[in-house]
């Protein structure tokens, strides 16, 4: 067994990890310039169930962090990481935010053909994305109680990820 954990943890090895962290890193910092930070730029208006939305600067504290995520119905990573974003939903506040992904109707239609249940903000000529300066999708914002964005990713996120991100932004309030 010791043999075996030598091997396996060889200064080579754990050279090529921390490379990799180093680079894996180093391209999110690199993604996410220019997105917004501190104040979160306001997101507001009608879901696609057709309750109010109100995310950002003058937003009711609750206590509880928002994710923000960017998406298009044209998105091939956005697909694949709908089932972490949904997974989310279910224990964190949520909303969704379909770039240039059509009308209301075709978003709603969108979201009933791939069983999604999320609270949706239409954003069709991409206003609010221009807002928030996402320059392309998936994109994801954490914004805390107080209306401060703590985190942005950008690509694809998982849901243990974004967890993390919401609870920290939750137990340690900036």
């Amino acid at each position: 067994m010791k043999d075996r954990l030598r091997r396996l943890f060889t200064p080579r090895r754990m050279l090529e990890a921390v490379l990799i962290i180093a680079v894996v890193v180093a391209v999110q910092m690199y993604q996410s310039r220019g997105l917004p930070e501190g104040a979160a730029p306001p997101l507001e208006g009608v879901l696609t169930n057709g309750l109010p939305v109100k995310v950002g600067a003058g937003q009711t504290a609750t206590g509880a962090a928002t994710l923000v995520a960017f998406w298009a119905t044209w998105c091939p990573v956005c697909k694949a990481e709908e089932g972490n974003i949904v997974s989310v939903a279910k224990d964190h506040h949520v909303v969704s935010v379909a770039m240039q992904s059509g009308d209301a109707a075709a978003v709603t239609k969108h979201l009933k053909e791939r069983g999604i249940d999320l609270p949706t903000l239409v954003d069709a000529d991409g206003r609010h994305a221009n807002n928030w300066r996402v320059r392309g999708v998936p994109t994801h914002f954490v914004v805390d109680a107080a209306g401060n964005v703590r985190f942005r990713v950008v690509g694809y996120a998982t849901t243990w990820g974004l967890k993390a991100r919401l609870w920290w932004a939750e137990k340690f309030p900036a």
